[in-house]
């Protein structure tokens, strides 16, 4: 198997949702917001806009920063777990819109470990299908606004899309190993569905969290040869600032290692991955090893080494 990533992309939407607008509603302060998650602002998309809207915005950025004609497109995944419930899913508007002919389109609603799960099945599809364009596209507010607000979940999320493109010939990153893995005795600590809305164990979400990603990680570069102390970056789901601490000091790594950009987004889900891996990009990163990394409901978890 020879799979790499050649760009990413993003799109966020313009609409910015500080913490002393979400307080007010929430009765509590922004200072509280901010040192519960790290979080200092996030983008809420409007009522319009829709996934596949955010979906299309990001893939065209993402073929744009990779020099890649849609027409060497051989497949697309679309990751969404805040996409409306019915069928088809988005990915088939999503494949339209892009012009990507009969391109098979495939939907992946998995919340938050969406986008690695993509990357993932990318990564082994590559050498059959071609170029892959990997979406992920979340509007969370959607959600949380169809019921009267939560303020533990309120508060974290946000909205926005990330794409990459993987594909068999050599590009950017070459991944090297990539590791899945599903819990779903699990899956009732985290969910939501129109008629009970979003539910959410914290506690028990962050512990498994904490543990269940540095073990994932740990797999994969044991797997690919290669130390924690050896990775440049490791791009993981923004969830929450205290996570990434906590997964740095797991894996016994500097915390500025963790690239973060939860504080201007939010907690966006599957899209956040993919957001960050895009300005990580664009932000000129020293070479080295890479780590993807995430968690989400179901529970899904897994973890990519790249380099």
């Amino acid at each position: 198997m020879s799979a790499h990533l050649h760009g990413f992309g993003m799109h966020v939407p313009d609409r910015v949702v500080t913490n002393t607008d979400l307080a007010a509603r929430l009765g509590c302060t922004a200072e509280w917001i901010e040192s519960a998650s790290g979080i200092r602002e996030r983008r809420w998309a409007e009522d319009v806009t829709s996934i596949a809207d955010l979906a299309v915005a990001a893939g065209e950025d993402c073929l744009a920063r990779a020099g890649v004609d849609r027409s060497s497109v051989g497949m697309l995944i679309l990751a969404s777990g805040s996409a409306p419930g019915g069928f088809p899913g988005p990915a088939a508007e999503v494949a339209a819109r892009l012009g990507l002919g009969s391109t098979p389109a495939l939907d992946l609603p998995i919340a938050s470990a969406g986008s690695l799960f993509g990357m993932a099945l990318a990564a082994r599809l590559a050498e059959s299908m071609g170029d892959i364009l990997v979406i992920a596209a979340e509007k969370m507010s959607a959600l949380i606004q169809a019921h009267p607000l939560d303020q533990n979940s309120a508060i974290l999320f946000g909205d926005g899309a990330g794409a990459a493109l993987i594909s068999p010939r050599p590009g950017l990153l070459r991944i090297q190993h990539s590791v899945i893995h599903t819990d779903g005795q699990s899956r009732d600590e985290l969910r939501y569905d129109a008629a009970s809305g979003f539910k959410m164990n914290g506690l028990v979400v962050i512990r498994q969290a904490a543990n269940r990603m540095p073990s994932a990680i740990r797999e994969a570069l044991e797997r690919s040869g290669i130390a924690p102390a050896q990775v440049s970056a490791f791009l993981l789901h923004q969830a929450n600032q205290n996570l990434l601490t906590r997964v740095a000091k797991s894996l016994e790594v500097p915390a500025e290692r963790m690239f973060s950009n939860i504080a201007r987004y939010g907690n966006t889900s599957s899209a956040s991955l993919l957001i960050a891996a895009a300005e990580w990009a664009a932000s000129d990163p020293p070479a080295g090893p890479v780590v993807f990394a995430a968690f989400g409901a179901g529970f899904h978890w897994g973890a990519i080494v790249a380099g």
